[in-house]
């Protein structure tokens, strides 16, 4: 059974069905469930925001898309298809490399350690084109220039001969969406694309993202912890939380209906001016280690809802209405209160 919701009528441009990661332990330890039967679709054009605290799984989702996997992670479950026709999960190194640069790209969430600070940014870019397109040189070089200016790069002739380290991290993180881009891909993936930025920058560069979208149809998929940023640029988001996406919707859905006790803990916790002599919310507790993750919800214990069933069984994915889903007992119905949490 697909867990995804899909918009509208159209094959989606990426579609994640039950999918499940496992981690090697070391020794023979057997392995770690790391994505327990994730799904999430992606329309063309769309943008999909994926939140949730470190440790949830949102960076390994990303990776698994990719066929990025660290050596000791394997997917063990599940389908991965792009435009309906490509069976990712099914394609070698050497297929995906195709894949990758071409129809899916990632813009990381350090450009200085994602850059090669031993080549110039236009060698690296420029070697893109001439890779994926099979440019020469001299069109490798025009592509690349007319592609800084769309970028919102300034003397884009002198950025060719510029190293990573000259540049500031705006600009390095310009430099790895215009390499991101450079294809054309049908879907760009960016993991926390602004963590390291002033609140000026970050604006900047999201507002890029927007643009890349509307004027190129890129579907994109955006990881961030930060749920004013998510709140701007998505038209969905998927919470996940150890492992699993728990809540499913539009924004309108996250934001002012939602029925998980983690999305609504989330909300509460974020600043606004009306809790500036307030102490913020924190949802007590920590996400739970791979190996302390048990058979039920795996929120309970962090959960002022929690029953002895929410311990026992692990809950179904709820539908709440055509676009809104939520893994918890409670979802159903009139649910658990957005204002529930103070």
């Amino acid at each position: 059974m697909n867990d995804g919701v899909k918009t509208g009528k159209q094959q989606p441009l990426l579609e994640i069905r039950n999918l499940r990661v496992e981690l090697n332990q070391a020794r023979g330890k057997g392995r770690l469930s790391v994505l327990d039967g994730v799904s999430l679709s992606v329309s063309k054009g769309e943008i999909v925001g994926i939140v949730g605290e470190s440790g949830c799984g949102k960076s390994v989702l990303s990776l698994s898309v990719l066929g990025l996997l660290p050596n000791a992670m394997q997917m063990t479950e599940g389908e991965i298809w792009y435009k309906g026709k490509h069976p990712l999960h099914q394609l070698r190194d050497k297929e995906l490399r195709g894949f990758r640069g071409k129809e899916l790209s990632m813009v990381f969430q350090d450009p200085m350690s994602s850059l090669n600070d031993g080549l110039t940014v236009g060698t690296q870019v420029i070697e893109t084109f001439r890779l994926h397109l099979g440019c020469s040189r001299k069109e490798a070089v025009e592509r690349t220039v007319r592609l800084f200016r769309k970028v919102g790069l300034s003397r884009p002739e002198a950025l060719l001969s510029e190293y990573p380290h000259q540049l500031s991290g705006g600009m390095r993180q310009r430099i790895m969406i215009a390499m991101a881009v450079s294809c054309n891909p049908g879907l760009l993936i960016a993991d926390e694309p602004t963590t390291a930025l002033d609140v000026t920058i970050q604006a900047q560069i999201l507002d890029l993202m927007k643009k890349i979208r509307e004027e190129d149809g890129t579907s994109i998929i955006l990881i961030s912890h930060d749920l004013g940023v998510v709140a701007d640029m998505c038209d969905r988001i998927a919470v996940m939380y150890a492992g699993n996406i728990v809540e499913e919707g539009t924004v309108d859905d996250i934001f002012e209906r939602p029925r998980h006790p983690y999305t609504i803990g989330l909300l509460h916790s974020i600043p606004t001016p009306a809790k500036k002599q307030k102490a913020l919310y924190s949802i007590p507790g920590t996400v739970p280690a791979l190996q302390d993750r048990g058979t039920g919800c795996r929120f309970a214990p962090r959960c002022a809802y929690a029953t002895e069933r929410c311990t026992a069984e692990a809950p179904a994915f709820l539908s709440i209405d055509e676009a809104h889903r939520a893994r918890c007992i409670l979802a159903a119905g009139e649910g658990v209160k957005a204002d529930a949490v103070s």
